[in-house]
């Protein structure tokens, strides 16, 4: 700044053929000001519309009322005063006008070329510091919309992961529970026939066999899918179709199961289908290992929109919702026994484990003592999924 209007100065002095050394210094003066631009630009402003009037008043070579102003008003405007900078050119420009119609310049013409001319300056000036000023503020909100998007995929991944580990323990508990259960149950049978049943102590220890293979089969599918950060497989479970596998474990060791599936084919999903057969496989794992039950019940049926409902081995009704809407279109799973009931005991993993996966879809999940003695899981899931 100091260096142009120097050399306004010198070729405004050029004709005259002698130097001024005080304005030289008046540029000086205003090239200084710009060091206060980040810190004070408002009052870099105001100094250098008083310098220009002082350089005037004090009758040095004409330069512009609106050149030396340049830096100052551009500083201004990009540093969010921009309502100074305007105010200050405007003052410029009145003044400017002022003295050269009032003075003893006799052509019109130079007053209107001086006057378009610092009226551009003044608007270039300040024109430039605002698209600085925006464009700068534009890659900042970038920068900040870049930013919260990374912290929120991250979260969504974070959550997805959670929610995968979630579903992998509850896979391990449903199904290596059960197994383990079938096979301390057939490892007591063995212990007790071995010598008076020889026969019943082979078929009981095939059992235990045939659920400890399973529950390895689990445990290195399970051991493949973390280690390849593969999702867990849902093909081999078994769905409501096969019921009877679901159920030959529980009679193998005695209970007395019947099964009442009402559930035509097509009507429900994949997923649904799923996790229907993992809770009534965790129910009846319950039964096995807390009941003392000799007889279980597991009855799955398809409510039809507006069906009425049934009411459950716990009470409560597969009608109408809490909600008001009609319990038509969706899967109801009730799995009771007749043993002894869970009492004052506290809720276990297995029903959590349940009922979680009964939200998941958009269902509920009912565990208790049934009024008529033994225990009851009444569960509730939608039967089609929305897209």
């Amino acid at each position: 700044m100091a260096l142009v209007v120097a050399v306004v100065i010198a070729a405004a002095t050029e004709n005259a053929g002698s130097a001024e050394p005080g304005a030289y210094a008046f540029a000086a003066g205003l090239g200084a000001l710009v060091l206060l631009r980040r810190r004070a630009p408002r009052l870099m402003l105001v100094l250098t519309v008083l310098g220009i009037f002082a350089y005037y008043t004090l009758g040095f070579v004409p330069i512009g009322m609106a050149l030396p102003a340049v830096a100052a008003l551009y500083s201004a405007a990009e540093l969010r005063r921009t309502g100074w900078a305007v105010a200050a050119g405007v003052v410029l420009l009145a003044v400017a006008t002022y003295f050269r119609v009032t003075g003893s310049e006799p052509s019109a013409y130079l007053t209107v070329y001086d006057f378009l001319t610092n009226v551009a300056l003044v608007a270039a000036a300040v024109a430039l510091g605002v698209a600085v000023r925006l464009g700068r503020e534009a890659r900042e909100r970038a920068a900040q919309i870049r930013a919260l998007t990374a912290a929120q995929e991250a979260r969504a991944a974070e959550r997805r992961m959670q929610a995968e580990r979630l579903r992998i323990a509850r896979d391990l508990h449903d199904a290596v529970g059960h197994n383990l259960s079938v096979v301390a149950l057939h490892a007591n049978v063995a212990a007790e026939a071995v010598g008076r049943d020889d026969d019943a102590a082979r078929g009981a220890l095939e059992r235990v066999r045939s659920a400890a293979s399973d529950t390895l089969h689990e445990l290195r599918a399970t051991v493949k899918v973390l280690r390849g950060g593969d999702t867990m497989p849902t093909t081999g479970v078994i769905g409501l179709a096969g019921i009877d596998a679901l159920v030959a474990p529980a009679r193998s060791t005695g209970l007395d199961v019947v099964v009442d599936v009402d559930v035509p084919p097509g009507s429900i999903d994949a997923a649904v289908d799923a996790a229907a057969s993992r809770i009534v496989t965790e129910a009846l794992t319950n039964v096995l290992r807390h009941s003392g039950a000799r007889r279980a019940r597991v009855a799955v049926t398809v409510a039809e929109p507006g069906a009425p409902g049934r009411l459950d081995a716990a009470g409560g009704s597969s009608g109408p919702r809490d909600d008001g809407s009609p319990a038509g279109g969706r899967l109801r799973i009730e799995v009771s026994d007749d043993g002894a009931g869970a009492g004052a005991a506290s809720e276990g993993s297995g029903i959590s484990g349940m009922r979680e996966r009964a939200h998941l879809l958009g269902g509920t999940l009912r565990a208790g003592d049934a009024p008529a003695g033994g225990f009851a899981v009444v569960a509730e899931l939608p039967a089609t999924l929305d897209p």
